[in-house]
């Protein structure tokens, strides 16, 4: 087997003790403070609360989510469920919670890192990471009880927990379309997902013989095709290496090659679907395709 992207798995199940928090007075002179928010908790370089209310998507139902946000010291990082060459992906606990039957991690369209040992994937300044919320029953309020674990990064990472709770009630306001939660939820991306902003594959072409296998991408990002970007994520954790930036096709797709050499388990690799990640200057988008061999 070739190397781990680490274990990215959502953790929902771990039983850890947590205490609920109470919502705090101050918070509401917060000038960023959504409807409903726990107290900041300060660990190392970054403060965690937990935000939360209901969205309204066009074309669905309202629905409630919480967010997990992180503000982050100047020039720390913190990282993408796929962390990239190193790193601590991110793990959210909600075991406890009470009057919750499904709870699903989210995460907004992440950057890379470039790194003298390898490039990583994550977040800088500030992020929210969404989590979709399905109450057991829908008239009653949802008490969270979270545990958060993420890695924290400059010169060294640091791994930190942090203990969050938050009472969502059965009514939870509809948050603003410019607010926090849901500027996250808007750069989740997805796929299936359409418009004029929004990236695109346009081709993939695998050669898994030889001394160097490797997988050829090309893209369409608008807008500013340079700023394009592409992660890839392998089925329960296999490595692959991170696409590089490998200039122009003929029709002006952005270009990405992937070295299989680099510690890639090839032959395990073959056959299996790969998630890739589209990141753009102006959208977002997820498509899936199977690694087989270019005919």
């Amino acid at each position: 087997m070739g190397r781990r992207s680490g274990d990215w798995r959502v953790l929902l199940g771990f039983g850890l003790g947590m205490l609920c928090l109470p919502v705090s007075g101050a918070e509401a002179s917060d000038r960023s403070a959504p409807p409903l928010a726990s107290s900041w908790t300060r660990e190392q370089a970054a403060q965690v609360r937990l935000i939360a209310g209901s969205v309204a998507a066009p074309g669905h139902a309202t629905r409630v989510y919480a967010g997990l946000e992180i503000e982050l010291d100047d020039g720390w990082k913190t990282y993408w469920r796929n962390p990239g060459t190193s790193g601590v992906p991110p793990q959210v606990d909600l075991d406890g919670s009470e009057n919750l039957a499904k709870a699903e991690l989210m995460f907004p369209a992440p950057i890379r890192f470039k790194g003298r040992d390898g490039d990583t994937i994550g977040y800088k300044k500030h992020v929210v990471l969404p989590v979709a919320l399905t109450p057991k029953d829908p008239s009653k309020p949802i008490v969270l009880k979270v545990a958060a674990e993420f890695g924290l990064c400059r010169e060294v990472c640091i791994p930190v927990t942090h203990t969050l709770g938050l009472t969502v009630p059965q009514n939870a306001a509809v948050l603003s379309s410019t607010g926090r939660l849901s500027e996250a939820l808007s750069k989740v991306p997805v796929e299936g997902a359409s418009g004029a902003k929004v990236p695109r594959l346009e081709r993939v072409t695998a050669r898994l013989t030889g001394e160097k296998p490797e997988v050829v991408i090309d893209a369409r990002f608008p807008g500013q095709p340079e700023k394009g970007d592409i992660f890839l994520e392998a089925p329960e954790g296999r490595w692959i290496p991170l696409p590089q930036p490998a200039g122009q096709s003929a029709d002006g797709s952005r270009r990405f090659v992937v070295d299989l050499s680099d510690g890639a388990d090839v032959a395990d690799l073959k056959g299996r679907p790969i998630r890739a990640t589209l990141v753009g200057a102006e959208g977002q988008a997820e498509a899936t395709f199977d690694l087989v061999e270019a005919r």
